[in-house]
């Protein structure tokens, strides 16, 4: 477990899948991952050699925030960060995204790559924050709304101090 101001982050489970299901709906109307979608995450995220790792962040006894990050073959690649609206601007974006990029690490990936919707700007100044770079769009990637994603990529061995310049 680790601590922050706002809340402490653990590994996610699978009781933890109703309460992150209520947050993504509130947060991703249009698009939110469906109950099954965190079921396989978390299938992969266990056992003799995971491929997964997710988190949540606690805050009162409440689900504040959760992300999720999936590797192979020294890539990496964000799944998902959401936060809670009462919980922006206190810093947990960056304490989860900090929390993925050491697993990362761990697994001695490269690279790590994300996909960001194009119009949500909060995001892609915290990723921006962190070193990563857009490299492309993925025409329609969210759906139904049909909203462009941008890829964004962070070369790990181009980062130093992640934790202490971000944590």
């Amino acid at each position: 477990m680790t601590a922050t101001a706002t809340a402490v982050l653990r590994e996610m489970r699978w009781w933890d899948i109703a309460p992150v299901l209520a947050l993504e709906d509130e947060l991703f109307p249009e698009d939110a991952w469906s109950s099954g979608m965190f079921w396989s995450e978390l299938a992969h995220a266990r056992g003799t050699a995971p491929t997964r790792h997710y988190v949540v962040a606690e805050h009162a006894g409440r689900i504040a925030g959760y992300a999720g990050l999936a590797w192979a073959g020294g890539l990496a690649d964000v799944q998902t960060i959401a936060v809670a609206r009462p919980h922006w601007g206190t810093g947990l974006g960056a304490t989860l995204l900090t929390d993925l990029l050491r697993q990362a690490t761990t697994v001695e990936c490269d690279e790590v790559l994300l996909e960001v919707r194009v119009d949500n700007t909060r995001a892609q100044k915290l990723y921006e924050r962190f070193g990563f770079e857009p490299i492309g769009f993925r025409r329609g990637y969210y759906q139904p709304g049909n909203i462009d994603a941008l890829v964004m990529r962070l070369n790990l061995h181009d980062v130093q101090g992640t934790e202490e310049t971000h944590g």
